[in-house]
């Protein structure tokens, strides 16, 4: 293959070279590189081959640190190898980097830069994970654009072998690795010609063999270790003239130049900018833009990064320079500047001629960074005392760091056409956009750029499409700040987010949307028609929701919005668009069945028919805004929530925060995001009181309420109310609510209502949103503080405020109904560790807190480490509190022995004899409370002392609920270890294991709990092998507290499970399935397939509990039956199965046949050990 013209994103450029390159790939999934390994192994089970002819090895480790350890050893025995990862992945990498340059072992890691996890997480771009690894002796090598990852990548692969030095080729995360753009693509035949066989012979040569043996990683004192560091010093030195050899051969082919040090602008620039990585294309478009001007500026793009060339560095910055500032996108607490800043400055002290060098920070977090920006940093250069030390992009008043941005410039080429879409996730906008992107790109003249923004929220979160397409190359890796066309994909936008803010003069606006042109006069907010009017927009409007439903398209609406795009913008003839629209949805979705394709056709065939023009009245121009009623909300939500929520959290200074990075409790519910298309509406007639829609609502939007009757005298007429049943509600009248605005729609709570003729049904939030709305903040206004109910049974549950509420998790959600619960009956005493994963995202993306309070202001404090370490993180939460508890024992015991009150001393009897018991560790710590004040006012002394000692650490007095929150591929994978040391220490610990079967968070790659059979990520034939017993390992220690539940086949006995294992006075395991928007199910019956899983012998239920070996009997418990639904039909019924056996037919056979084994022998075993005699 030839150099050709392809559309894709930077992970997609990278992995190309790196398949090439390779022999074995050994990968483990981490955002934003996983797409490199998901390329590599789909392209391997396609069967591609690399340049040796041979398809790529690509094995999936248990983490980045297995995956390091693995490519260490493969390198070692002599296989070029590599491997795609970032941030603290990168970081659990570090101890095999220094053995694998130690060596001089050649090897390219793939790298998309990404911020580490501090004060909190963040997934988003920087260079703080890179820097973190500058002093492990590989070779640093910076890619600025999607093109550049290809070329330099393949500069790595060679210099590499040439060097025998490791390399690192990073890109800026999202940014560059997610960006879509049409580049050139080299083909592997053209590699290949490049390749140095000699020095690949070289490299296998030295391979471990028994052949020819010899010993490597030796154990070394101090008479010689000192030495052998620096063996390496002539070739370190040699790499930059390699690189630079490299990179003109490269050039030759592609007619892209690079050097190690590139320089842009005026011949005799007096300021200079030095950067890397995708700023680079944002300075360089800004440099031209003031050249234009006149201006004496520069850029000096760093390439090579490490070894730092000192000759190259200064035969490419201009001799007239007078002043340079150093951008590192990166930040280290503590230092005198941060590292590129800090090299360079080191290179020009030992130069005669020293120009003024300032340092600044840019971009943290895949902050934007424009050409404004940019800008700001040359005027801050001109100064007569150029701050250094500097951060631009934000608002910093605490340390007064920021540069303002007082001037606003557009360096756009002319012709450029730019779009944003705004849309739901899981509604198929980004898909659609990618695809748009694709067809402009593959199918015009046309250059293309597509980048993507989501926020935290899982499918239910907002995503802004940033596309632009223009006659030259698009060197603008920055956002979209004004747009020929905007769509908005979901109704509940128009008053939240200041969309046609960002509209060109004349520009077009289309809206999906219920309403007619007469509606839009009421439903639209006035600051969007004055833009509307002022910017003299066309405006459009399709009902895209009906237009899916119509054709059992559901809520994915991409295809419709696409194609009234395509007709509206007219980029290129509507004819051909649809037809390249139908072609990539053959591509996208053939897998899943003719059907599928045939929905998308028949919607995109009715979209045009059902789009409108919108006449726009002059009068919206001068539209008033009304004046909306002051509510009562915490300070936080005001000034920091709600902005944010806008999508003006970049306006945000830096005072808004706290240093350690808290967060308040109980921010979602006052978001009121109103995303549903349908809301449940309660049917009091028909209602039966057993509480289950609530039980298993995913989102806590369901909520059974207790009232007096003379509490509704003021009730809307709307709201519905029955005579509660049950001697513990006597007198009470019940409601079942949900809030309309919070609800995500997935109808799950209508599917499991047993109630004859169903007691709640969907309706269409547009048509009851002021009835149910008036009917939810009235119910939600009255005291709730009790529950008479026994909250160990599912229906008493539901009587206890649940404090986990309204997350950002996918509608449908199998995890959260799981979390929910037990906040309802252990929440106020909870103390959480939340592995990263799905769970921590949606259980706590700032600033939505779904984690919330009781009555009592009591509830979970959660927090979340990393993503490996979870198990040990709660395991020491723990310890601390058994220390501290324990010490506060001693306290108690030593204020017995002095002269107190007798009352008082028969209280702290009391709580010391049952201070392990949860209930009456706060029966007898309340009475404690109480007490103390009164004996601390009469006391004196030593007991004066000790009882102020006691009272001070009065929150102590509750026994904790420590919980371990995580899903399967921490459990199983990369937690695992310290999972098994926990649980094999014998503390009193809980662990939750959410189990959907692959990584969900990062996309859907497969884990040790992906089953035989399934398809997935880094699973792309099917996965091969067994699912791990987690349970059953677990289970061997005989001491551990073991669950297997699912809460759709029985809700009694989740609720029995999880009540043993928290009562249980030692570690508990419980492992839940959870459907998941990854399986290819539709997330309304999510309750339904669980279910479904259980009656084909998918999945098992059971409970270990050591207690009834205690008692002499079995402690094992089964809880499901043989199966009695085909087992094979279920498989069928879900994507991640049934496309396998589209794709690979006689494999799937294979391993659907095996996977059906491995079940049987599983249930036949479980009986076995349910009959044995203790």
């Amino acid at each position: 293959m030839p150099i050709t013209k392809q559309t894709i994103d930077g992970n997609t450029a990278a992995a190309h070279v790196a398949y090439a390159f390779s022999d074995v790939a050994a990968i483990y999934p981490i955002t934003p590189s996983s797409n490199m390994g998901e390329v590599a192994d789909e392209w391997a089970a396609y069967g591609r081959k690399n340049i040796f002819g041979q398809v790529l090895k690509v094995t999936e480790m248990q983490s980045e640190a297995g995956a390091a350890g693995a490519v260490h050893g493969s390198l070692a025995a002599g296989a070029l190898t590599t491997t795609f990862t970032a941030s603290q992945g990168l970081l659990l990498m570090i101890p095999n980097m220094y053995k694998i340059a130690g060596e001089m072992l050649p090897t390219v890691f793939h790298v998309s830069a990404r911020a580490v996890a501090a004060h909190a997480l963040s997934i988003f771009g920087d260079h703080q994970d890179v820097m973190a690894v500058r002093q492990t002796g590989f070779a640093m090598l910076a890619s600025a654009s999607v093109q550049e990852a290809m070329d330099l990548a393949l500069v790595a692969h060679l210099a590499t072998l040439k060097a025998s030095i490791p390399f690192l080729h990073f890109f800026d995360g999202f940014r560059t690795s997610h960006e879509i753009q049409k580049i050139d693509v080299i083909g592997y035949e053209e590699m290949a010609k490049m390749m140095d066989m000699d020095a690949v012979k070289a490299f296998r040569a030295r391979a471990l063999n028994p052949e020819h043996p010899v010993q490597r990683g030796t154990a070394q004192n101090p008479d010689i270790y000192f030495q052998g560091r620096e063996t390496t010093n002539l070739q370190y030195a040699a790499v930059p003239q390699i690189v630079e050899e490299t990179m003109q051969q490269v050039g030759k082919l592609t007619g892209r130049q690079y050097k190690p040090f590139d320089y842009v602008g005026a011949p005799d620039a007096e300021y200079v900018i030095i950067s890397m990585g995708s700023s680079n294309d944002t300075i360089e478009e800004t440099i031209q833009y003031l050249l234009a001007k006149g201006e004496k500026v520069g850029l000096l793009k760093v390439r090579l990064y490490r070894p730092f060339s000192v000759r190259h560095f200064l035969d490419e910055m201009p001799k007239s320079v007078k002043r340079i500032a150093v951008l590192d996108r990166t930040k280290e607490p503590g230092s005198i500047g941060e590292p590129l800043y800090m090299d360079v400055c080191s290179v020009y002290s030992k130069e005669e001629k020293q120009p003024i060098i300032v340092g600044g920070r840019y971009g943290l977090g895949s902050k934007e960074f424009t050409p404004s920006m940019v800008y700001a940093v040359f005027q801050n250069l001109k100064a007569d005392q150029p701050k250094n030390g500097f951060t631009v992009g934000i608002t910093d008043d605490v340390s007064h760091t920021s540069l303002p941005i007082a001037t606003r410039i557009n360096t756009l080429p002319e012709g450029s056409y730019s779009c944003m879409f705004y849309g739901l996730g899981s509604d198929g906008t980004v898909g659609a956009n990618k695809n748009s992107i694709k067809i402009i790109g593959d199918h015009t003249d046309l250059f293309a750029q597509g980048y993507f923004v989501y926020d935290s929220k899982k499918s239910g979160g907002i995503t802004t499409s940033h596309l632009r397409f223009g006659k030259k190359p698009i060197q603008s890796p920055y956002l979209v700040e004004e747009a020929e066309f905007i769509a908005c994909h979901n109704p509940s936008f128009v008053d939240k987010y200041d969309m046609a803010g960002y509209l060109k003069e004349g520009g077009i606006f289309l809206l999906n949307s219920p309403w007619t042109a007469a509606d839009m006069e009421e439903k639209l907010p006035a600051f969007m028609k004055r833009s509307l009017a002022q910017k003299k927009a066309r405006f459009y409007n399709v009902d895209a929701i009906d237009i899916a439903r119509e054709t059992g398209m559901g809520g994915r609406i991409n295809v419709i919005m696409q194609s009234c795009f395509f007709h509206i913008a007219n980029v290129i003839p509507s004819e051909q668009a649809i037809d390249y629209i139908k072609q990539a949805v053959v591509k996208s979705y053939g897998k899943r069945g003719e059907e599928v394709v045939k929905m998308n056709f028949a919607a995109i065939d009715q979209s045009i028919s059902g789009l409108r023009e919108i006449p726009v009245p002059a009068h919206w121009a001068s539209a008033n805004d009304v004046d909306q009623p002051t509510q009562n909300v915490p300070t936080f939500v005001s000034e920091v929530a709600r902005p944010m929520a806008a999508l003006k959290g970049d306006d945000l200074p830096v005072s808004k925060f706290t240093t350690d990075g808290s967060f308040p409790m109980g921010t979602t519910k006052y978001e009121k995001r109103g995303i549903a298309v349908d809301i449940p509406v309660w049917d009091a007639a028909k209602c039966i009181q057993c509480n289950q829609c609530a039980f298993v609502c995913p989102h806590a939007v369901i909520r059974p309420y207790l009232v007096d009757e003379s509490d509704l005298t003021e009730k809307p007429e709307s709201l519905q109310y029955k005579a509660a049943i049950g001697k513990e509600a006597a007198g009470k009248q019940f409601i079942i609510q949900a809030s309309p605005l919070d609800c995500t729609g997935c109808g799950n709570c209508e599917q499991v209502c047993p109630a004859k003729g169903k007691a709640l049904y969907m309706k269409r939030l547009d048509e009851v949103h002021d009835a149910e709305v008036a009917n939810y903040n009235f119910v939600s206004s009255l005291p709730q503080c009790e529950n008479n109910f026994n909250k160990n049974t599912v229906k008493g549950s539901q009587f206890t405020h649940s404090l986990f509420e309204f997350s950002g998790a996918c509608a449908g959600c199998g995890e959260t109904p799981y979390i929910k619960v037990i906040t309802q009956l252990f929440g106020d005493r909870m103390v959480v560790a939340n592995a990263t994963g799905c769970s921590s995202i949606y259980g706590g993306s700032a600033p939505s807190n779904p984690y919330t309070t009781s009555c009592l202001g009591q509830g979970p404090a959660w927090a979340n480490s990393l993503f490996e370490d979870n198990a040990e993180y709660g395991y020491g939460m723990a310890i601390a509190y058994i220390q501290r508890r324990d010490a506060l024992a001693e306290l108690v015991e030593k204020a017995m022995a002095m002269p107190i009150a007798e009352n008082v001393k028969e209280a702290m009897q009391a709580w010391l004899a049952n201070r392990k018991d949860a209930k009456l560790s706060r029966q007898h710590g309340d009475i404690l409370k109480e007490l103390l004040p009164k004996a601390i006012e009469m006391a004196s002394g030593d007991v004066l002392v000790t009882l102020s000692e006691i009272l001070e650490r009065k929150d102590l007095f509750v026994k904790p609920s420590i919980w371990i929150f995580g899903g399967d591929g921490w459990a199983y994978d990369i937690g695992y270890g310290g999972l098994d040391h926990v649980i094999a220490s014998g503390v009193d610990v809980n662990i939750l294991v959410m189990d959907t079967e692959v990584y969900s968070n990062t996309g859907g790659q497969a884990s040790k709990a992906t089953p035989t059979g399934s398809l997935a990520k880094f699973a792309a034939s099917g996965k091969k092998t067994k699912k791990k017993d987690l349970g059953m390992m677990a289970m061997s220690y005989g001491y551990v507290y073991v669950a297997s539940v699912n809460m759709g086949a029985n809700q009694n006995q989740y609720v029995k499970a999880i009540t043993e294992a928290e009562s249980y006075d030692g570690p508990s395991l419980v492992i839940a399935y959870a459907p998941c928007i990854n399986h290819g199910i539709d997330m309304g019956k999510s309750q339904l397939i669980a279910k479904q899983a259980v009656e084909a012998g998918y999945w098992p239920m059971y409970r270990y509990n050591p207690l009834l070996a205690d008692e002499g009997k079995n402690p094992f418990v089964m809880d499901y039956k043989e199966a009695k639904a085909s087992f094979r039909e279920f498989l069928m019924s879900e994507v991640r199965y049934s496309a396998l056996a589209k794709q690979f037919p006689a494999e799937a056979e294979r391993l659907f046949t095996k996977a059906e084994e491995e079940a049987k022998a599983r249930f036949e075993h479980h009986a076995k050990l349910a009959k044995e005699e203790n």
